[in-house]
């Protein structure tokens, strides 16, 4: 499965939550699930399946990943030890596109992806242009010269669509962020439940 370029408030109205990671937009104006019958699927109770596929679901579209993609982040996952979820999201939250967005470069994952593509962002002082790239501690990102220029730059710093995390540490003079310690399993911006998604791999892996 690719990765979503359709509708985007469409995906926050059929998973009933705003995904900051993929859109500005607020499903809240209207809330019921989209199509003719949307109104008539909030009274329908899911199966067990229908939950673990919808949070799943939840962690492929705000961070924007195919299938395949996040299948790997959890393989990956498991191997670490500790609580598989508690990974998951870890890894995922310390992605370069994922970073850029969460420190107030830019509004959304799709537009932070954008600008590490087309070369807008340095790593430790170095252009880059890999959206997936895994950042450790300590290591430094954020615009490069000609980035810094950029309209949208500037308007998301002026007015970011998250709170910064307290994980990472900007100065705002050198418009430089550094990840200052590890996220943890809260760290998604949105509600989760982490063990759905553990167990709707557990038997397809």
């Amino acid at each position: 499965m690719s990765r979503y370029t359709g509708p985007r408030l469409k995906v926050l109205r059929a998973l009933g939550i705003d995904l900051p990671g993929l859109s500005r937009k607020s499903m809240q104006e209207r809330p019921q699930p989209p199509g003719q019958h949307g109104a008539r699927k909030l009274s329908s109770r899911k199966s067990e399946f229908g939950l673990q596929l919808m949070e799943k679901q939840k962690l492929r579209y705000n961070y924007g990943l195919s299938e395949g993609q996040l299948r790997r982040v959890v393989l990956d996952a498991k191997k670490h030890r500790g609580a598989t979820g508690d990974k998951l999201v870890e890894l995922l939250e310390r992605r370069l596109d994922n970073l850029v967005f969460r420190a107030g470069f830019a509004p959304t994952i799709p537009a932070a992806r954008q600008l590490v593509s087309h070369g807008h962002i340095a790593l430790n002082g170095r252009r880059v242009t890999i959206p997936s790239i895994r950042i450790r501690v300590g290591d430094a990102f954020g615009p490069t010269e000609a980035g810094r220029q950029l309209a949208a730059v500037r308007a998301t710093l002026d007015d970011p669509a998250l709170e910064r995390p307290e994980w990472i540490a900007l100065d705002s003079t050198t418009l430089t962020a550094r990840l200052s310690h590890l996220p943890d399993g809260s760290s998604a911006p949105f509600p989760l439940d982490l063990q759905r998604i553990v167990e709707y791999y557990a038997t397809r892996m």
